[in-house]
């Protein structure tokens, strides 16, 4: 797991939600960084490999409202860069949505 991803794993654990999320869920034919299936909430961290092309870009993009209009998934997209430039505030949005969620 790359280290942004750790960060936020470790961050979600410490803050005992009691909310579980699972790491490298799969649905359909994605695999999501996180899931909770309680809330409906999916968490993708994006490192370089997610900006090879703005065609593979955009079919992610599409895929994730796919996820929202069949099941009712929000997916929350994080670049690599911000978790480690800026985890607090990737925190509270992250936090934010799973109060709304509850």
């Amino acid at each position: 797991m790359p280290a942004p991803e750790v960060i936020i794993w470790q961050a979600i654990r410490r803050k005992r939600l009691k909310i579980k999320f699972r790491r490298q869920y799969s649905i359909e034919n994605r695999i999501l960084d996180f899931y909770s299936p309680q809330i409906k909430l999916g968490i993708e961290i994006d490192g370089d490999s997610h900006f090879i092309s703005n065609k593979l870009r955009e079919k992610e993009l599409e895929s994730d409202k796919k996820l929202a209009k069949k099941y009712g998934i929000k997916i929350l997209r994080f670049y690599n860069s911000e978790v480690m430039k800026n985890l607090e505030g990737v925190l509270e949005i992250i936090f934010e949505e799973i109060e709304k969620r509850r």
